[in-house]
């Protein structure tokens, strides 16, 4: 009978291979929701910027295809400081502002005001600079307006990324 030989695990192995693998698992379940947190942060940080970016985009097309950027008689005329508005007559004539309005970036044509930004991005800082605005003697200079804007977008509870931008438009028809 001495010549038997045992086969298969002892209870103690089971207990010490069951515990390193729950061991594993817990670790690599832990690491696997913090990637799936910092994935949902990354995403709401990018719907907030593709908000901001088709905003920008709105009024940059919209500025290139107006007139009257400007009432001041000295260009560059800083048309304003925080909070800002900047208005113009779009291609067909109709009145168009855009402002900020606490801290969210607002469309108004003719009486019909818009939001143009989610309620994910805060705007604090709000500037439009116009240049060559005013018809003038020896004035061979292009309409053009650059916009600045800086704030933040949030992407969950206490998660904000700063953002700072700066963009230009040029009046597309020739105003000389």
């Amino acid at each position: 009978m001495k010549d038997r030989l045992y086969r298969g695990y002892t209870l103690i192995e089971l207990i010490i291979a069951i515990g390193v693998f729950a061991l594993v698992m817990t670790l690599s379940s832990g690491a696997y929701l913090m990637m799936i947190g910092l994935n949902r942060q990354a995403q709401g940080i990018a719907t907030g910027i593709d908000s901001l970016s088709f905003a920008l985009e709105a009024m940059t097309r919209d500025i290139r295809t107006g007139s009257g950027y400007c009432s001041s008689s000295v260009p560059p005329c800083l048309l304003s400081v925080n909070p800002g508005s900047f208005s113009f007559k779009n291609k067909s004539g109709t009145a168009v502002t855009y402002s900020l309005s606490g801290s969210t970036l607002e469309k108004t044509v003719g009486a019909t005001q818009s939001p143009l930004t989610d309620p994910s991005v805060t705007i604090s800082s709000l500037m439009f600079y116009a240049v060559g605005t005013q018809p003038a003697p020896g004035d061979y200079e292009q309409s053009r307006v650059t916009i600045i804007m800086a704030g933040t977008v949030t992407a969950g509870a206490g998660k904000t990324q700063s953002f700072n931008v700066e963009t230009g438009a040029t009046m597309r028809g020739s105003d000389i």
